[in-house]
């Protein structure tokens, strides 16, 4: 007997008389126009469409002809939407997160262009005009719903918002994805631009203050595609010695601030942005003295998992999820004892400054480089090419009750220090970190002038092999400098990166 037909997730007559295969819905798109489409860090975005788009790209080029696309995400994608139209050379404009290594190579060579954004301010940008018109929504949903609306994957970024302003429309209805997600999102149709603006009534974490669906007018969708096909994460790396280093001066910087009465037991709203490092340290707090701990944050990733399933973390609030194979796989078998402890909402929510600010969120993010005055480059390799982007990071490190940085103290098998006379790229202004974190140990530069900054990095973030170095520069610079607030040697200050750029190492 023929297997059983698997039912579909599309319970509303007008959508399902729009279904197509993911050929004839690429067909839809035609070049140079703006493709609003789902995904933020490898989850919930479309997979199907992306590939059919990224093959007749390929037969236009064949042919001769020109088809290039713009793209606009949540934040990362994955292989089969970034990589698949990268690859095929299809996309000529991105924004506003990229981690995809092919479409990394276009962006540093000139021929992608692409916006680094805060991701808080993506929709309004869109709201307000300034991005363009957006031709086409193409979103990954888990199920079409009677009452025709659409109930959100394993990611929500921008969808709402592209939904919203998109001519037309194409779903992906993902079978792969737990039907047990229904109602574990939060919409919050309440935003507006100013002069319209009013709060947005979030006081705590754990609040609900939306709806759990997406509202789409029927008559701008003009495909949907079904599909079965599981997110594509990458496994994390197993902490390394630098990696479990950092955990441990943050966690004991963590244990003093709740004994000097500055945080309390539980600590405040986590956010961690995706990595080992972040990873690292959020299974340190597993054995950590606080209890009960909340996150707001913009991606679940493993460690805030593990908290979730060891009761140390009470609720999580987020956009996406960010997990490991085994991690999404174990998530997914028990999800249903997860859905009043994780809530997903839109990324101009999650990220939303204003409320970052009012549940003062101690913020833990990744860098490239910091220099001794705590200035943080965490997008751009030696000034100039980027890696992947800003992300979230300025969202939270502005507003954080807490802005923490957090890097080994030294790249590229020790070629590379962490810390530098001056970066040479800025993305978060010393007014706006707290506090740098190598495995050397803890910079806390809270209520520090300069030259005191200065002295706390250097004593304590940088790694020996490049200590006497970088004391050297400081003391001529306190010499020579043709200010003593901030010193600087204009003629020294971005050596350390060319002498990388021309030899292969900072070390002079």
């Amino acid at each position: 007997m023929p297997a059983p037909a698997t039912p579909s997730r599309i319970a509303h007559a007008a959508f399902a008389a729009k279904v197509m295969d993911a050929d004839a819905a690429a067909a839809l798109i035609a070049p140079g126009m703006a493709v609003g489409m789902s995904g933020f860090t490898g989850a919930g975005y479309p997979k199907a469409v992306p590939q059919a788009l990224a093959r007749r790209i390929e037969a236009a080029h064949a042919r001769g002809d020109a088809f290039a696309i713009k793209v606009w995400t949540g934040a990362s994608t994955g292989p089969e939407l970034d990589g698949a139209l990268a690859r095929a050379h299809g996309i000529d404009f991105r924004l506003p997160y990229n981690s995809d290594p092919i479409a990394r190579e276009q962006i540093n060579a000139g021929t992608m262009e692409y916006v680094d954004m805060h991701l808080s301010q993506v929709a309004p940008m869109c709201w307000q005009g300034y991005l363009g018109p957006l031709d086409v929504a193409l979103v990954e949903a888990s199920a079409i719903l009677p009452d025709g609306s659409v109930v959100p994957s394993s990611s929500v970024g921008n969808n709402k918002t592209w939904l919203d302003r998109a001519d037309h429309v194409i779903l992906e209805v993902n079978r792969w994805q737990n039907a047990a997600l229904e109602g574990m999102h939060d919409i919050y149709y309440g935003t507006a631009l100013p002069p319209y603006r009013v709060p947005i009534p979030l006081v705590r974490p754990q609040d609900r203050i939306g709806q759990p669906t997406f509202r789409v007018d029927p008559a701008k969708v003009v495909a949907v595609v079904e599909t079965d096909t599981p997110d594509r994460n990458a496994p994390f790396k197993e902490p390394d010695a630098a990696a479990h280093g950092i955990a441990g001066h943050l966690i004991e910087f963590l244990r003093h601030e709740v004994a000097m009465g500055r945080l309390p037991q539980g600590l405040l709203p986590l956010q961690s942005g995706v990595g080992n490092i972040a990873n690292a340290v959020l299974h340190g707090l597993m054995d950590a003295p606080f209890d009960p701990m909340t996150a707001y944050t913009e991606v679940l990733q493993d460690g805030m998992l593990e908290l979730l399933e060891a009761g140390k973390l009470s609720m999580a609030s987020a956009t996406a999820f960010s997990l490991s194979p085994d991690a999404a796989e174990r998530l997914n078998g028990d999800l249903h004892r997860f859905r009043d402890r994780i809530i997903l909402r839109p990324q101009e929510i999650s990220n939303h400054p204003e409320l970052v600010r009012r549940l003062g969120c101690i913020a833990m993010n990744g860098m490239i480089e910091a220099d001794i005055y705590g200035n943080v480059n965490s997008t751009h390799l030696m000034g100039s090419r980027i890696q992947n982007g800003i992300g979230g990071s300025g969202d939270f490190a502005r507003n954080a009750s807490i802005s923490i940085f957090m890097a080994p103290s030294t790249a590229k098998g020790g070629a590379i220090s962490t810390i530098v006379p001056q970066v040479s790229h800025v993305d978060h202004i010393n007014q706006d970190v707290a506090v740098i974190v190598t495995e050397q140990g803890l910079a806390d530069l809270r209520g520090l002038a300069p030259k005191q900054r200065a002295e706390q990095v250097i004593a304590h973030c940088v790694h020996p092999a490049f200590r006497d170095q970088l004391s050297g520069y400081y003391a001529r610079a306190l010499r020579e400098s043709w200010g003593r607030h901030t010193p600087v040697l204009l003629d020294e200050a971005l050596s350390w990166h060319r002498r990388f750029v021309q030899t292969g190492s900072m070390r002079g």
